[in-house]
């Protein structure tokens, strides 16, 4: 018989055997106040809007800092000295974006002289569009509407006049005589406007490269200030941080310019003007997520429109931009890219309109990786940990719990996509013995406690005995597997562990033990022992009440195992186990202890077994399978020793013969 013992600091209970214990009440911890990481946080925003004059260059610096370092180290292991590597590497970076922006200036200056001359095919076709709509008349309705709405606005409010008044005197116009501009305000004009780019350029230029220059310095300074008591989370963070923006500034720069590039040619091909325009813009323009590729088509797409009076030109342009979009995203982009950015999809365009709002177009270029390195640094400082549950792509919840929520919420069928989704991947074995008895468990947990109601865990179960049914198919399909040998042994080798033995010949009953949640691990073991090709039944807890027990079809049975979720059940399975070596004497009895992990076994796993007289008792959906479909002869049951002033078992036999009655908890079969 097991013993407890109540642990006041924690509230869990924990077996003399030894094994591994389910917490059924986990301590209630005191959750730290949020509110001074959001004051912080709102704060930070503030200081960021107000000053970023100060703060968009030195985002810029350090985000083409991390561009530039790996260019750095690798002319630093080439043997070039310090200063010829960071001084060269920026004077080129710097001069290559410098003429790049000059191209661009010069096309779009040219578009914008040659602009009319595209006017009358704008027209035309305008006509045209207008004709072919003149049956329904839908443009020429919202022409005359818009015509009225234009009317309305322009047309000059009446005066309202009290009383006549005579008529005002005539004053004489003003007239402002304009001389001539001398050349030093000409040239004031004209270089004003250019002081502001240029000087937060020569900022940029000067601030990356002494960043450059003192980066193992500038670390060591920000470990000694931030996270100099825990050196180690710090160092992750920071090479995390430069792994991932590196990675994503260089890895977009190469996929844009592989986009770029076969656009401008195919532009040129097609006879659209000024094609090396479009396919520079477009380089620049897809490091904005989402919203850069669509501007980037809008421009050549207008520009087709425009230039031929047919509508080829146009229809070809279109199909240009779609195939390159396809391949850049289905090939190039899982080719180039290691890893990803660690952005969800909706956090990317959030993050997007953010940045957009706080800094403007610069802003909305750099949200990508100033958004990454958001959610490097929830991800290691524990403050701000919510940074990378609102912004990454990681699941926020274990398999475990998210199946658990889904039968929770009474929805078998979103848990069975989650399920299919990770039998992509898992045997069906190894899904209930990682994932699906895990989730249960939980569930005994949160009933355990309290907070799990007897008619919710009833639906519960409702519901994972659904999901159990929709996975038939699945077990279908594996029961009828028959691969060659080497595909068996590269899939044997891909188990790790899950290696089962077949079960021709072999029957076995499995029963649920205490409850409605047993029940449904008892039908996913059967489900796994019918995979293997052994005959199978399947029993709910009812059938083990003691009226119930010896209607139980055990005829012909090689195993029969009783599985329990709770611990505390030991003591009514040691009840079980006996009554049933009684009723089924040739077949060997089990109980499967379900645990959250494989727990090898134990000395005290194997007490455990003996004193509740079991052949075996296992914690793991494989072991249950092992055992079951084991050859082992079942051990016969120990009777307990006669003491004065009890029955011996002659004297019961005796006693019923006489007055025709069971034993105690009995009822003749």
């Amino acid at each position: 018989m097991l013993r407890f013992a109540r642990k006041a600091n924690d509230n869990r209970a924990e077996s003399t055997s030894g094994l591994p214990q389910i917490s059924l009440a986990p301590a209630a911890r005191a959750q730290p106040s949020r509110l001074p990481t959001l004051a912080a946080t709102a704060l930070t925003v503030a200081v960021l809007y107000l000053a970023h004059e100060v703060f968009l260059p030195l985002a810029l610096a350090i985000l083409l800092t991390f561009a530039l370092a790996p260019v750095v180290s690798r002319l630093r292991r080439a043997g070039c000295p310090r200063s010829v590597a960071v001084i060269g590497t920026v004077t080129m970076a710097f001069l290559f974006l410098s003429a790049f922006s000059v191209i661009v200036a010069m096309q779009i200056s040219e578009v914008a002289q040659n602009l009319p001359t595209y006017q009358y095919n704008i027209v035309e076709k305008v006509r045209t569009l207008k004709e072919a709509g003149s049956e329904n008349q839908v443009l020429e309705r919202i022409s005359r509407v818009m015509e009225r709405i234009s009317a309305e606005i322009s047309r000059p409010e009446p005066e309202a006049r009290v009383s006549p008044e005579p008529e005002p005197e005539r004053r004489p116009v003003l007239v402002e005589i304009f001389s001539p501009e001398r050349p030093i305000e000409t040239l004031k004009n004209i270089v004003n406007p250019l002081l502001g780019p240029l000087a937060t350029t020569g900022l940029v230029i000067v601030v990356v490269i002494f960043m450059l220059f003192e980066r193992e310095e500038l670390r060591d300074r920000f470990i000694r200030l931030v996270g100099y008591g825990d050196m180690h989370r710090t160092t992750e963070a920071l090479q995390d941080a430069g792994v991932r923006v590196g990675r994503y500034l260089l890895m977009q720069l190469v996929v844009n310019v592989t986009y770029g590039v076969p656009l401008a040619i195919g532009l040129w091909l097609l006879g659209i003007p000024y094609a090396t325009l479009w396919g520079m813009l477009a380089i620049v323009l897809r490091f904005v997520p989402y919203i850069g590729p669509v501007i980037a088509a809008a421009l050549p797409l207008f520009l087709a429109f425009a230039v031929a009076p047919g509508w080829s030109l146009l229809v070809w342009t279109g199909a240009l931009f779609i195939v390159l979009e396809l391949l850049s995203n289905n090939v190039v982009e899982p080719l180039l890219y290691g890893s990803r950015t660690g952005l969800s999809p909706l956090a990317i365009i959030v993050s997007a309109i953010f940045w957009t709002w706080l800094w403007g177009p610069a802003g909305l270029v750099m949200s990508t990786p100033l958004t990454v390195c958001l959610v490097v640094l929830g991800r290691h400082v524990p403050q701000f940990e919510f940074l990378e549950i609102l912004l990454g792509n990681e699941p926020v919840l274990d398999p475990k719990e998210r199946l658990y929520q889904r039968l929770l919420a009474g929805d078998p069928e979103e848990a069975t996509d989650i399920a299919e989704e990770m039998l992509e991947e898992k045997y069906l074995v190894e899904f209930y013995d990682t994932v699906a008895v895990p989730a249960l468990l939980l569930a005994e947990r949160d009933r355990a406690r309290g907070a799990l109601t007897d008619t919710q865990a009833v639906q519960l179960a409702e519901s994972a005995g659904t999901l159990v049914a929709n996975l038939e198919e699945i077990a279908g399909e594996e029961e009828g597997e028959d691969e060659d040998p080497a595909a068996e042994a590269a899939d044997q080798d891909e188990a790790d562990g899950y290696d089962l033995p077949l079960g021709e010949g072999r029957s076995v009953l499995c029963i649920g033990g205490r409850s409605e949640l047993d029940d449904v691990t008892a039908t996913m073991l059967s489900q796994i022992i019918w995979i293997q090709g052994a005959e199978v039944a399947f029993a709910g807890h009812e059938a083990l009440k003691p009226g119930n027990i010896r209607s139980l079809a055990v005829e012909g049975r090689n195993a029969i195992v009783v599985a329990f979720l709770d611990r505390d059940s030991m003591r009514h399975a040691k009840f079980i186990v006996r009554r049933l070596k009684r009723v089924a004497p040739q077949a060997r009895i089990g109980i499967a202890l379900w645990q959250e992990s494989r727990q090898p076994e134990t000395e005290a796993g194997a007490r455990l077994a003996d004193e509740l007289q079991a052949d075996f008792l296992v914690s793991a959906m494989v072991e249950a399978v092992r055992e079951a479909l084991s050859d082992e002869a079942p051990r016969p049951l120990k009777l307990g020793h006669p003491k004065i002033g009890r029955r011996t078992p002659a004297r019961r036999s005796r006693r019923n013969e006489k007055g025709g009655k069971t034993p105690a908890g009995e009822t003749a079969g």
